[in-house]
């Protein structure tokens, strides 16, 4: 997945199992784990969930995703393409 796809995944409201599979390059049983373990975090935080969904603002916060460093990846290919 390059940082343009990675940033319309990162566009979104709301994260899917399916989504968390794509960002983070694991198979549907790891991003499950995953989604359950971010889900039990922001439920100490009085979260309210819908079902099957995480705030990907905090899927981006969890994993550490540098969204900045992604735009300057697509600035660079998007020069290169022009050339």
């Amino acid at each position: 997945m390059n940082a343009k796809e990675l940033l319309e995944i990162l566009s979104k409201q709301w994260c899917t199992t399916e989504d968390l599979k794509k960002i983070t390059n694991v198979g549907y049983n790891k991003a499950y784990s995953i989604r359950n373990e971010l889900i039990k975090f922001l439920e100490k935080d009085d979260y309210i969930l819908p079902k099957g969904l995480l705030p990907i603002q905090e899927v981006v916060k969890y994993l550490k995703i540098d969204i900045e460093y992604l735009n300057k990846v697509i600035s660079i290919e998007q020069k290169y393409k022009d050339s």
